[in-house]
């Protein structure tokens, strides 16, 4: 099996949200998102919307598979993250080896909201 990779733009930005600035890395693609996936299976859409990574969550490949079939459940490290401005998604980028990129906006919630995929 051979890999490709594949190198996205990110440019640092502030952004003022919430009575405040933050910090950010803005892709340089936009994703489509799904609201309330249960699993990968059903992230897509038709509408591209920017991403806002406002961090990154390493985990195992076995925490991304387990995380990735249960989307909607709770998860204390998703807890209050997220929201929406200037035209994108304030988003929790999560990774792992050997697995597709995922963008989660919780809006303020505890579980995956909104969710979209790279690679």
């Amino acid at each position: 099996m051979s890999t490709m990779t594949i190198t996205i733009e990110r440019t640092p930005r502030t952004l003022q949200f919430g009575g405040g600035a933050i910090e950010v890395e803005e892709l340089g693609v936009r994703l489509p998102f799904a609201r309330k996936p249960v699993d990968l299976s059903e992230v897509g859409g038709d509408e591209q919307t920017k991403v806002y990574v406002s961090e990154t969550r390493e985990l195992t490949p076995a925490e991304f598979d387990a995380f990735a079939r249960n989307l909607l459940v709770s998860r204390d490290w998703l807890r209050g993250k997220g929201g929406g401005t200037q035209g994108g998604f304030l988003c929790v980028e999560v990774t792992a080896p050997g697995r597709p990129y995922l963008y989660i906006n919780p809006e303020g919630s505890d579980y995956a909201r909104y969710v979209a995929r790279l690679g």
